[in-house]
């Protein structure tokens, strides 16, 4: 039995069966076109056989996706009633037993999977994007690759290359578990509701060979907190409390690094950070 996508006037229906108002605290907006979800499906090129985590799977419009082509799904799903009814509504639109596991719990408290798997596919609410993000590339080593959809400020930025206005913090700390690109717009009419926010497709790969230890990569983040938090001056200003407490020590620790005093934050790469954390650790 082939798994069924659900439509828009199903997916209305559900929400008032469960009483579900989308909220903005949530950030929920359902996706309710079936070729905006297998189109995500396609680019995180998802196989059958393979293991998928989705974070927020709502009313299950992406969940039915991915398990059409054959993969099985952990979904995280903070609202109670949405991770209650899911597997009823999975069961229901073809899906084998077994396939789905549903998890009624916090994504950014959540530190096991089962079955480790190895893509993320998830549609994020701006609010929670990139804190949930870098959470489960902190955590979850198993995680290869994956496509999320976020609100297109949020999107641009984690793909943001060094030397653009928008490179930030979030870029950086995305690029220290792999590469991130821009993979696609979404049309703000596949949504309901429709949201006043544009929103993009971003994929990526994680990098197979790992940066540093976590004592490293907690080191450099806060260097890259340092950096972006007065990120209109001099990394010898900037950086000035976290390498030593003065101007010159601070330049004394970017010469060894091989970084120039004089440089802002948003013109470094991810090595370039962490080479000046290896300095001082």
């Amino acid at each position: 039995m082939p798994v069924h996508l659900l439509g828009g006037a199903e997916i209305r229906s559900l929400a008032a069966e469960l009483d579900v108002t989308p909220t903005k605290k949530l950030g929920q907006n359902f996706v309710v076109d079936a070729n905006t979800v297998r189109k995500i499906v396609q680019v995180a090129r998802v196989q059958s056989g393979e293991r998928v985590v989705e974070v927020g799977p709502g009313l299950g419009s992406l969940t039915l996706a991915i398990l059409e082509v054959g993969a099985s799904v952990t979904a995280v799903e903070i609202d109670h009633r949405l991770a209650a009814r899911l597997p009823e509504t999975a069961a229901a639109h073809g899906v084998p037993e077994g396939a789905l596991t549903v998890l009624d719990a916090d994504a950014l408290r959540v530190t096991e999977l089962p079955g480790d798997p190895t893509v993320l596919v998830a549609n994020l609410p701006y609010n929670v994007s990139v804190p949930v993000l870098l959470h489960f590339m902190e955590t979850f080593a198993s995680l290869q690759r994956g496509v999320v959809m976020v609100q297109a400020e949020v999107g641009e930025r984690l793909a943001a290359p060094p030397g653009s206005k928008i490179y930030g913090a979030p870029s950086v700390k995305a690029a220290w578990y792999g590469r991130w690109r821009l993979a696609g717009t979404v049309s703000r009419q596949v949504f309901w509701p429709v949201p006043n926010v544009d929103s993009v497709l971003v994929a990526f790969e994680r990098d197979t060979e790992a940066r540093g230890t976590e004592a490293e990569r907690l080191r450099t983040f806060q260097i890259v907190d340092a950096a972006f938090q007065q990120r209109r001056k001099m990394l010898r200003q900037a950086l000035s409390n976290v390498l030593g407490g003065s101007s010159a020590e601070a330049s004394t620790v970017l010469e060894r690094a091989g970084v120039a005093p004089t440089a802002r934050g948003e013109e470094l790469t991810v090595d370039d950070f962490r080479r000046i954390a290896a300095v001082v650790s």
